[in-house]
């Protein structure tokens, strides 16, 4: 098996070689004069199962780009089967029209991920689950949650799991049976006009307690801070976040870093851009992409 890497998650590709027990093979990635990218595999053939990973994050049009390349550059060394994991797919977040003229850009990106003609793709925690019917290439969708589960029944300290909004209690809900806890759901509105987020109110009881907020990912990061803030006046002791993507926006973690949240834990899907901060821990999710591989190929 081969392992290769596109230039945004580097190390989350070094870990998946690692779990699958395999180097990873040396890619060297750069630019023409003209800007235009350059790919170029430093390996003789390919010749069995090649696992291609990138993250598209930002610059997430460079980074499609790339992987289209780094794809083509594999075939054409004679891989007998290609498996792409996209731990964080850009652009899943535009997964509808609100306005006549605008395009489908999930869609248009998991037309382009297919265009490669790849055997199977991986992906982790798309915003919306109906992003899956755009794809007809064999798919394996992973979720962080198992991964937060197993930590936080490790660590306990956790006495609420929180819903950010009714549209995630379902989800929540599954965590937080896994983890014996009780549910609180958030309610709230947004404004569709400006985008302003406001909270209406909680079902279930977080005074006194150390509270658990989960979500799929973290952009301007202005709800989560929101949110915290609400359920420490509401008597919170203690507010973790457990976050599958962190997109980095810049100027977003030092807000975070000044914020009521006193945990945040993130997955490994985006480069750590800050692995200074004393508040950000991240969990790996290499063994579950490693599981998810071998039960592919």
């Amino acid at each position: 098996m081969f392992v290769l890497s596109g230039s945004s998650n580097l190390p989350l590709a070094k870990k998946l070689a690692k779990k699958l027990a395999c180097e990873l093979t040396p890619v060297e990635l750069s630019r023409f004069p003209n800007s235009e990218a350059r790919v170029w595999i430093k390996s003789g053939n390919i010749n069995d199962t090649a696992v291609v990973l990138q993250s598209f994050s930002d610059p997430a049009d460079n980074h499609i780009l790339e992987f289209c390349l780094l794809v083509d550059a594999v075939r054409r060394l004679g891989a007998k089967q290609i498996v792409v994991v996209i731990p964080w797919m850009g652009y899943c977040i535009q997964d509808k029209i609100f306005r006549r003229g605008e395009p489908l850009s999930a869609r248009v990106v998991a037309d382009i991920i297919q265009s490669t003609k790849v055997d199977s793709i991986i992906t982790v925690d798309l915003h919306n689950e109906t992003t899956l019917g755009f794809f007809n290439t064999p798919l394996i969708h992973l979720s962080a949650n198992p991964l937060f589960v197993e930590f936080f029944k490790k660590k306990g300290n956790i006495d609420v799991l929180v819903a950010p909004d009714i549209g995630a209690a379902k989800e929540s809900g599954q965590m937080a049976r896994e983890l014996g806890l009780p549910l609180a759901t958030i309610s709230k509105k947004r404004d569709l006009n400006t985008g302003k987020v406001t909270i209406l109110g909680i079902e279930g009881e977080v005074k006194g307690k150390r509270v658990l907020i989960t979500d799929d990912f973290i952009s301007t990061g202005s709800t989560l801070i929101q949110t915290a803030e609400y359920l420490k006046k509401r008597g919170a002791t203690k507010v973790t976040v457990a976050v599958t993507h962190h997109l980095f926006v810049p100027g977003v973690q030092e807000k975070l870093e000044k914020s009521q949240i006193d945990e945040l834990y993130i997955s490994d899907t985006i480069k750590n851009q800050y692995p200074q901060s004393k508040l950000l821990q991240v969990l790996s999710l290499a063994g579950i992409i490693a599981e998810a591989i071998k039960s592919r190929i």
